[in-house]
């Protein structure tokens, strides 16, 4: 991965993540925050996988970008896409939707 490529990943993530590492962890926290995503195809898994990517995000975040290492940046660019094609999923009612709260695994509010 080309430095240019990984400064474009990290403005893209920062524009994407729009949430401070202590808000996202506080909502982590809460009850609505667990009970929506993917939690595998049998829907067993404890986690759902957006749950997981938000206490990654919490640690991307408050790393220093020198310490960023390539899968860090693969993740950051994951984040952005699932972030791009939610929000072109808007539904009419979004302040207490599964949409946003899914969203917000993700480290977007998009009433934000």
């Amino acid at each position: 991965m080309t430095q240019d490529e990984k400064k474009t990943i990290h403005a893209d993530f920062s524009k994407a993540v729009n949430m401070t590492p202590a808000a996202l962890e506080k909502w982590l926290e809460t009850e609505e925050s667990k009970a929506v995503g993917f939690k595998g195809k049998d829907g067993s898994a404890a986690e759902s996988v957006g749950h997981a990517s938000g206490r990654r995000i919490v640690q991307i975040k408050r790393m220093h970008r020198a310490e960023l290492a390539d899968d860090d940046y693969a993740h950051m660019r994951k984040v952005v896409g699932y972030v791009r094609r939610h929000l072109a999923q808007e539904p009419a009612n979004t302040e207490t939707s599964r949409w946003r709260y899914s969203l917000m695994n993700w480290g977007h509010d998009p009433c934000k």
